[in-house]
C-alpha cells in the first residue's frame, strides 16, 4: 500500500507537515536529541548550538553516509534550521513547531530545491516524516519501496 503523499512546493521549499497529539517539548526532543534522531532518520554527533558543526549519519540510506550541517537556527520547542556543510548535495533544512489545540504541528521544509529534482526528493522526505511519526508510536517503520518510486509522480506534477 502506498502512503498518500503530503507534500507541495511553496516556491522552490518543499514542504511537509506532520500533527502530533504532543506538546512542542515532546516533539522537539524526538527532532533533536541523538538518541531519538536514531530511531528514525540517523544518530548525529557534536555540539550543539547556532554556528556549530554536527555530523549526521544517514542510518537508513544505502552505506549510512554521514554529511556535515552547520545549525543555522536553534530556537529549542519552535525552530531548528540546518545547512549542508562540504557537500556535493547542498541544502537548507527548516523545522519548525507550533502549537495546536490538541498538541502540535510540525512544518519541515527543505529551501530552494531544483524542482526537477522533486520527484525524487519528496518521496524521501515523506517516509523520514512517517519513521518519525512511527518512532513515536512505538511502530514498526515503514518501508521506503512504500514510497519510492509510488510518489515519484505526485511529486513531479508538483514542478
Amino acid at each position: 500500500m502506498t502512503p498518500q503523499p503530503t507534500g507541495r512546493l511553496r516556491g522552490n521549499d518543499l514542504v511537509l507537515t506532520r500533527r502530533f497529539r504532543a506538546s512542542t517539548e515532546d516533539v522537539w526532543t524526538s527532532i533533536t536529541d541523538p538518541a531519538s534522531t536514531a530511531r528514525w532518520f540517523g544518530k548525529w554527533e557534536g555540539k550543539p548550538g547556532v554556528g556549530n558543526e554536527i555530523r549526521v549519519q544517514m542510518g537508513f540510506e544505502e552505506g549510512s553516509p554521514w554529511l556535515t550541517k552547520k545549525i543555522e537556527v536553534c530556537e529549542p520547542a519552535r525552530r531548528l534550521v540546518l545547512d549542508s556543510v562540504g557537500s556535493a548535495f547542498t541544502s537548507r533544512l527548516e523545522l519548525s513547531l507550533k502549537a495546536t489545540n490538541d498538541g502540535c504541528e510540525l512544518e519541515f521544509v527543505q529551501h530552494a530545491i531544483d524542482r526537477m529534482k522533486v520527484g525524487d526528493l519528496g518521496p524521501g522526505w515523506e517516509y523520514y516524516l512517517d519513521c518519525l511519526v512511527a518512532a513515536r508510536e512505538n511502530q514498526p517503520l515503514p518501508a521506503f519501496e512504500s514510497y519510492y518510486p509510488a510518489q515519484k509522480a505526485y511529486f513531479a506534477g508538483l514542478a
